[in-house]
């Protein structure tokens, strides 16, 4: 029955599209901002990292819930929730007067954007057939690639001719228009089985994941860094909540997270893929800018403008890499891509404050293009392997993982960058010169990409293993 139904995939995708562009953009947008906020609210920056940690912290925690979540809800009350969610949040974004206001309208808009994301790969999940699905999740690749892209951008353009509270009031009417569009054609596509609600899951998945994803971003913050008790004792408690959550689901008839989904191995493959893959998005999206900025004293306007090429470049590509996964299968795309990866991250670990803005810009789009052979095409093959009752579950468990990868590739970056720094200017003769600091950032920073590199090699031995799989439960699916 499933199999016939007609769906206006084109309206639903336009409006989950729209809604997920501007959570994205508004996500990325605000990184720029953070210098300028530090002077307006006159706020310390471990202080306004929290307008970022706040926000990862808040998706960690919501995510793993979300498959419970697609099975409570219908897909048109998920999507009214996580809307509101986001449309109050940007609004009281636009109008916030202090920190604390733009503290909660983060979380407001974090809260939107974490049902959001699980509710986008579900729905193609269920609306596209599998001979279709690679292109349809390549428009989510775009998305999620090209929303980051233009954030920093558009937000140096903003904040520099207006002020950072545009950066919401030019997401709020974007956001009504793809709800309203939402409003009109989204169908409820997944069936609502409402199973039982474990407290002691959701409590044990909320210190765990939260722990994990507090701790390592507090690392990242560099006071204290590793060694601090809060950093210690937040990612110990995490791990041991996780274990006994996984002990809990694995027993449970009804778990919030299905831990079957680890039965497959090609899932197993595309996961990792794309966990390896965040590790080094996020690694070099924070460091990059920082040495463009503090290494080669360019403004925040040109450093967004020298990192578009490549992630729009990689937003574009996506759904085409798309295409070409639902005709060839993902071997070709995800080895030779990975291999591409590492040759870049490679030239980038030698980069130096004489290395020309063309150079690092063609360095970076070669980047972003590897990553866009990888990422989506892993991803689809990874889900597609799973039978459709697991297909919340196996949304829920890539989307809370890359979450916390993501909090601890950016700890690890950020720890590596600083302690290279300080190895560096402890052995200089002169350490206060500002052409001495701007040597201790490449220092840094080339540390950062070896790091980087060796992801990418982890990740090309894994690719090794990645067969295309062949959907079989479709005709199954059409029969009852």
């Amino acid at each position: 029955m499933n199999h016939m139904k007609q769906y206006n995939t084109r309206a639903i995708m336009a409006s989950l599209l729209i809604c997920g562009f501007v959570g994205m953009f508004s996500e990325t947008a605000l990184n720029i901002a953070i210098s300028n906020l530090m002077d307006v609210f006159q706020i310390s920056p471990a202080t306004a990292q929290w307008l970022t940690t706040g926000f990862l912290l808040t998706l960690g925690i919501l995510m793993p819930m979300t498959g419970l979540l697609l099975q409570w809800l219908t897909t048109r009350q998920l999507f009214i929730v996580s809307l509101a969610s986001s449309i109050v949040g940007t609004l009281i974004a636009a109008l916030a007067l202090n920190f604390e206001m733009l503290m909660t309208a983060r979380v407001l808009q974090a809260a939107g954007m974490g049902l959001l994301i699980p509710l986008m790969f579900n729905t193609i999940l269920v609306v596209y057939p599998p001979e279709k699905r690679g292109a349809a999740m390549g428009f989510v690749g775009l998305v999620i690639m090209f929303a980051p892209a233009t954030g920093p951008t558009v937000a140096g353009l903003l904040i520099e001719y207006l002020s950072w509270h545009y950066i919401f009031w030019l997401s709020l009417p974007f956001l009504i228009i793809g709800m309203l569009v939402g409003l009109k054609y989204l169908e409820n596509v997944t069936e609502v089985t409402r199973p039982r609600i474990d407290p002691l899951s959701i409590i044990l998945s909320t210190i765990g994941f939260g722990g994990v994803v507090f701790g390592f971003s507090k690392a990242g913050e560099g006071d204290g860094g590793w060694t601090s008790m809060i950093v210690l004792s937040s990612i110990i408690i995490g791990l041991i909540a996780l274990v006994l959550f996984t002990l809990r689901q694995m027993l449970m008839r009804d778990p919030m997270m299905n831990m079957r989904v680890f039965k497959y191995p090609m899932f197993i493959v595309g996961l990792l893929l794309v966990l390896s893959c965040m590790m080094i998005i996020l690694s070099s999206m924070i460091i990059l800018p920082l040495y463009l900025q503090n290494g080669m004293k360019l403004s925040a306007f040109a450093t967004g403008l020298m990192l578009l090429p490549g992630s729009a470049l990689n937003g574009i590509l996506s759904p085409r890499m798309g295409s070409l996964f639902d005709k060839y299968g993902p071997k070709w795309l995800v080895i030779p891509g990975l291999v591409i990866v590492a040759a870049m991250l490679w030239f980038f670990s030698s980069i130096s404050v004489a290395s020309s803005i063309a150079f690092i810009v063609a360095l970076h789009i070669g980047l972003m293009v590897g990553i866009s052979m990888v990422w989506m095409p892993a991803q689809t093959n990874g889900l597609n392997q799973l039978p459709p009752e697991l297909y919340p579950h196996g949304t829920a468990v890539m989307n809370t993982l890359q979450q916390v990868a993501g909090a601890i590739g950016t700890a690890i970056a950020i720890s590596i960058l600083t302690s290279g720094m300080e190895k560096y200017l402890h052995s200089s003769p002169v350490p206060s010169e500002s052409v001495e600091v701007a040597k201790a950032m490449m220092f840094g920073s080339q540390n950062v990409f070896m790091f980087t590199m060796i992801v990418s090699l982890i990740g090309l031995a894994m690719a090794f293993f990645i067969r295309r799989v062949i959907v079989k439960h479709a005709a199954m699916n059409s029969m009852h």
